[in-house]
């Protein structure tokens, strides 16, 4: 499993009970996992101090209840900083697990940039939502292309670009149905050295246009192998806890890219250490990774 260990203003405190604990900078909220199904003691102090509670509802989606929690705030994870705020479906607009990502995509562009210095290595990110991925690319050095079918995300992004200090980074942000802006840069005749996409499950484009990831991934890869440059840097697939195994991401990988690019494919459940439990690590979804470098 790649977990991402790696951060200061976020931790997962304890689970019990379908839900998780979790400290986001200063605050403490409580919301809803379907990985947790033990039922365990509530002996960590802050069950008791959440300044947040998200509750499902047995009807489904669910409301959240606030005790002293601001309309929003900010955390930092080294040079990049998010600002979070609770919305709809227990959501904050961040998904820390994502940092194991973050890092390898962030490393694998200052490599390249290391060793060519004066190449521009294009990423496209794909249903971006708030651009984790895309500030970290962006800070690695990369210029990022910035796809989601939300205007309110795609907004959220820019305010994370900006609390980061990449405002004026090379990032364009485009508001537009994922798979038809692909098919588009494919008429245009556009080219990119990496490619990120983070599915939903299940989903609706702007239009009213129906997502379901078991019926439409792999030909969007298929797609997307189209747009990829002669030599490409990376191919990175995130699915979330609903959605595709590592295995399966593993075999799109291989067949769409290792089969013509060469290079190496991972895939491997991503997740996040329990504080204080060593050795526990609560699984959040999957990721499947193709890079050009040969595994070592």
């Amino acid at each position: 499993m790649w977990i991402a260990d790696g951060w200061n203003d976020y931790e997962v405190l304890d689970t019990s009970a379908g839900e998780k604990l979790e400290r986001w900078g200063d605050y403490i909220l409580v919301r809803p996992d379907p990985q947790v199904i033990w039922n365990t003691p509530h002996k960590v102090r802050e069950w008791k101090q959440k300044n947040g509670h998200y509750h499902r509802s047995n009807k489904g989606g669910g409301q959240w209840e606030f005790f002293d929690l601001p309309e929003q705030w900010e955390i930092s994870y080294g040079n990049l900083k998010f600002h979070l705020k609770p919305f709809h479906f227990k959501h904050t607009g961040l998904f820390p697990e994502q940092a194991v990502n973050w890092e390898w995509s962030g490393n694998l562009i200052r490599e390249a940039k290391k060793k060519n210095p004066g190449k521009e290595i294009k990423v496209l990110n794909l249903f971006a939502y708030t651009g984790g991925a895309t500030v970290a690319c962006a800070d690695a050095g990369a210029a990022v292309t910035h796809v989601d079918a939300s205007k309110g995300m795609v907004t959220w992004a820019k305010e994370n670009a900006a609390a980061s200090g990449l405002a004026n980074a090379p990032i364009r942000y485009l508001v537009d149905d994922c798979v038809k802006f692909v098919e588009r840069e494919i008429r245009r005749g556009n080219h990119y050295d990496a490619i990120i996409m983070d599915p939903p499950s299940y989903g609706r484009g702007p239009k009213g246009e129906i997502w379901k990831i078991e019926e439409k991934i792999f030909p969007l890869v298929q797609l997307c192998t189209k747009v990829l440059a002669d030599k490409p840097l990376f191919f990175l697939i995130n699915s979330y806890t609903t959605g595709l195994q590592p295995a399966v991401l593993s075999y799109m990988l291989n067949l769409e890219l290792k089969s013509r690019f060469g290079g190496t494919v991972e895939a491997d459940e991503i997740g996040l250490p329990v504080r204080g439990k060593q050795g526990l690590v609560l699984p959040c979804g999957a990721s499947g990774r193709w890079s050009r470098k040969e595994r070592e």
